[in-house]
């Protein structure tokens, strides 16, 4: 258990910013089963951009590797031209 005032402070804001960046990653990846799994061009399309938008918050934040981000967007968008 940490000693000083600051650290216990540090291992308080971590565990805030810890179940905040879970929930971010957590609600990205759904939104990125949901355009995955989706039939209809016209509403992956619609969606696509709110999810991209999404991807590159987590990866300006490095939750997620800023490489990842961006494998994640081009292959989304390659499965969303892809839909018949």
């Amino acid at each position: 258990m940490a000693n000083h005032k600051s650290s216990i402070k540090r291992i308080r804001s971590n565990d805030a910013k810890k179940l905040k960046n879970r929930y971010q990653h957590k609600t990205v990846r759904t939104a990125i089963k949901g355009i995955r799994t989706a039939t209809d061009k016209k509403a992956a399309e619609k969606d696509l951009p709110k999810v991209i938008s999404l991807i590159d918050k987590l990866a300006k934040k490095s939750v997620i590797h800023k490489n990842k981000a961006s494998n994640l967007k081009s292959k989304l968008t390659k499965h969303v031209k892809t839909i018949k």
